[in-house]
């Protein structure tokens, strides 16, 4: 077990930004995300009050959902895999939030549309398809599409890609950075960076010390770590089954090339094409879900066979 505990656990995430206790690292790293833009001094959860409780145990982990002490809501929603159709998810949660302001405003006749402003805040722990998003951060405003002038501050969605995320721990020059650096390489790290440059990181470290959990902490870290360990067997299961998939696919295609052609040299033939373009397939189908789940392309390209530049054509 590492030093440190996995942020991007359901338990894990939850602890070091969604708990009374620890809510001045939220504070922090809100404040660095929007350097300049917005000056956070106070949080209230609204998680229980506000959003389902309920999480499925396929990767998707809703965390945070707060106010600060001006009235901004934050949702701050960690996805550890691909999903269908997520940008659209992230774009209702942040719509749930407008109505329920709404509606509490309704009464009053001047209130009747009005509401505070919500950043939806993903924390995407994967490569998501290439149409989706292509960089590291995406921020997503209302604004016009000719001049690029915002219309509207009450809608902001940011998109953090963290496999995206190149720096090592000597580039990061903004706090925003380290925040990133620390949370993406948190559970492989045996000491706590940037404690010297930034009291906040002496906080997460203490937080984040998997050896000062209680019993009962550490038995719910560890059930969210099997939940995680869980996930990753089904997307290995899944991948096999797209390798066997394609190999049955491709003999089956052979045997009716093959037999097409009426001859024994035909059939061998077509088979062996056949049976080569299933592994091919196989093998690019693997290459996206180890992307998709983080891999670097060096691993990739070590893990499959392809080479480098393969691997850099299905980016």
């Amino acid at each position: 077990m590492g030093k440190y505990i996995n942020p991007f656990t359901d338990w894990g995430f939850k602890r070091l930004f969604g708990q009374e206790f620890s809510k001045d690292l939220l504070i922090s790293f809100l404040n660095d995300l929007l350097v300049g833009e917005l000056q956070v001094k106070n949080v209230v959860f609204k998680d229980k009050e506000e959003l389902p409780s309920t999480k499925d145990q396929r990767g998707i982990i809703y965390d945070v959902y707060c106010e600060t002490d001006k009235g901004e809501r934050f949702i701050l929603e960690m996805q550890n895999r691909w999903q269908p159709n997520f940008l659209d998810r992230s774009i209702c949660y942040a719509c749930r939030s407008v109505l329920e302001q709404v509606d509490k405003g309704k009464k009053e006749r001047e209130n009747a549309y009005r509401f505070l402003p919500i950043y939806t805040v993903c924390f995407m722990n994967y490569m998501p398809d290439h149409e989706e998003l292509s960089k590291f951060r995406t921020d997503i405003v209302l604004a016009d599409k000719e001049s690029g002038e915002i219309a509207s501050n009450k809608l902001r969605f940011i998109y953090l890609v963290l496999p995206l995320f190149k720096k090592n721990v000597d580039e990061c020059v903004t706090d925003f950075d380290k925040w990133i650096y620390v949370l993406k390489h948190m559970e492989a790290l045996s000491r706590m960076p940037f404690t010297a440059q930034k009291e906040i990181f002496k906080q997460l470290e203490e937080y984040a010390d998997s050896h000062r959990l209680t019993r009962k902490e550490w038995e719910a870290y560890e059930n969210s770590l099997w939940i995680a360990r869980d996930n990753m067997a089904c997307m290995a299961a899944a991948e096999n089954a797209a390798k066997e998939k394609g190999m049955a696919e491709g003999r089956a295609e052979g045997r009716a090339e093959g037999r097409a052609e009426g001859r024994a040299e035909g059939m061998a033939e077509g088979m062996a094409k056949g049976m080569a373009e299933g592994k091919t397939k196989a093998i690019i189908e693997t290459a996206k879900r180890l992307l998709n789940m983080g891999l670097d392309m060096e691993q990739v390209a070590q893990g499959t066979g392809l080479s480098i530049e393969e691997v850099r054509k299905l980016l």
